[in-house]
């Protein structure tokens, strides 16, 4: 069975590059009736907080994506250091002493050399007696993972074949000083156990690629394949980072952008084909991960938006309200609905239809305004009253076209546009109108 999984760490709230790689995970594993796999990466118990576990769970829900199963890191410490030992005694994992500082002169000589800052496997040196001397003065080492010679190579599912000479690549340490796992090696070890076939995740992960094939080829012969997605960038190119307010998750839900926008819009961001107004479940079915090329794709905010106009517009009533002010009626979002950009917007026209909303001084069209205001029809209203009204009006004063309608709309909504005035009229109810145009020909 196809296995993947997303593994986000608890250190901050999920943004726009998380959320694309749990979709692109999530639809991998539906279009093939595979496994889908949420695993918290919460080995940094430093910064990793309860509220951002949770914001995991909640905006992974919110966006639709349900996981198969679950799994913390933090409950298999034991396991790591099982297999830890099991590296230690086939000579992979090996103890090194320099501390930050020594590591940090070693990188400055090289680079002054203008060589690359590799380790210099200067541990391996080291004999059984000088280890138990070092461990005998209160030295703690942390260990690193004996790379093998050669190179790591692989067909990417994105970008195709790649190689990685591990020359060029440090021997990574898996173990630090307090004996704390860390992620390379915690990694390899998760998908291992838990049989993931699929590894897909951005493309900064792609040298990490390369020593954890190392890694696994270490400790089984049921290597996964690999996919990297190329990273997001913003609008102006610049790299997006969890730290960018306009790229968080819950920043989008506070603004009003509906999740189904944002999965149709990540499906197809990095691929040749354009955003649609497309379930979830419609994405599942059309899903291929050879449709994402390998440049870089950039976050369009205006894209997302016009997107989430278009969901917006189709949205039933009963899949809003809740989400409205208490009291919204079906007629009150049927009559809204195809002026939204975003779901909050909503409480704008709310205002304008309900409570006391402030309107432009229209001195010049006092005149129209109080013809308005004569030939204002009695109630009560309903869908033809705006079209008997004006009709009547412009018979009145010869006004037509925007001299007509637009010193109406602003009388009873203070906006220069909106929704169309037929559905909005009788929500609005003659006595507030009435009221409305008194002020505005003042």
């Amino acid at each position: 069975m196809i296995k993947v999984r997303v593994a986000p760490s608890p250190t901050g709230y999920l943004h726009v590059g998380n959320a694309r790689a749990a979709l692109v995970n999530y639809l991998f594993a539906r279009s093939q009736n595979g496994h889908f796999l949420l695993r918290l990466d919460d080995t940094d118990t430093a910064r990793g907080r309860p509220e951002y576990e949770q914001a995991i769970y909640d905006d992974l829900t919110w966006l639709g994506l349900s996981w198969d199963s679950s799994a913390k890191q933090s409950d298999r410490f034991a396991r790591y250091a099982e297999v830890a030992e099991q590296l230690k005694a086939t000579g992979r994992l090996y103890p090194c002493f320099e501390n930050a500082e020594e590591l940090a002169a070693k990188r400055a000589a090289l680079e002054k050399r203008k060589l690359p800052p590799i380790y210099d496997r200067a541990a391996l040196a080291l004999t059984p007696a000088q280890i138990e001397t070092a461990l005998q003065n209160g030295h703690r080492p942390h260990w690193r993972f004996k790379l093998s010679p050669g190179e790591a190579t692989w067909i990417d599912l994105i970008l195709g074949a790649k190689r990685v000479k591990f020359a060029t690549v440090s021997d990574p340490v898996l173990i630090r000083e307090d004996n704390t796992p860390l992620y390379t090696f915690t990694s390899v070890v998760d998908d291992v156990d838990h049989q993931i076939t699929h590894v897909i995740r951005g493309e900064d992960h792609v040298t990490n690629t390369a020593v954890q094939l190392d890694i696994f080829a270490a400790l089984t012969n049921a290597l996964p394949k690999f996919a990297h997605l190329p990273l997001i960038s913003g609008g102006e190119g610049e790299k997006l980072s969890k730290r960018v307010g306009s790229a968080s998750l819950r920043g989008m839900r506070k603004d009003g952008i509906e999740p189904a926008a944002i999965t149709a819009y990540l499906a197809r961001l990095g691929t040749s084909k354009d955003p649609a107004p497309i379930p979830l479940a419609e994405l599942i079915k059309t899903f291929n991960i050879a449709d994402f090329g390998r440049s870089s794709p950039r976050f369009d905010p205006h894209q997302l938006l016009a997107l989430n106009r278009k969901f917006l517009h189709h949205l039933p009533y009963d899949s809003v309200k809740d989400r409205l002010p208490e009291a919204a009626t079906e007629a009150f979002w049927n009559a809204i609905r195809g002026n939204l950009d975003l779901l909050t917007e909503a409480r704008q026209w709310w205002d304008v239809v309900h409570n006391d909303i402030s309107t432009p001084d229209q001195p010049d069209q006092k005149i129209f305004l109080e013809a308005a205001l004569q030939t204002l029809p009695p109630e009560p209203w309903g869908a033809e009253t705006w079209k008997t009204w004006t009709q009547t009006l412009a018979q009145a004063t010869g006004a037509k076209g925007r001299a007509l309608y637009h010193p109406l709309r602003l009388a009873l909504t203070g906006e220069e546009s909106g929704p169309e005035m037929a559905a909005l009229l009788p929500l609005i109810g003659r006595e507030k109108t009435a009221e409305r145009l008194r002020r505005t020909a003042r």
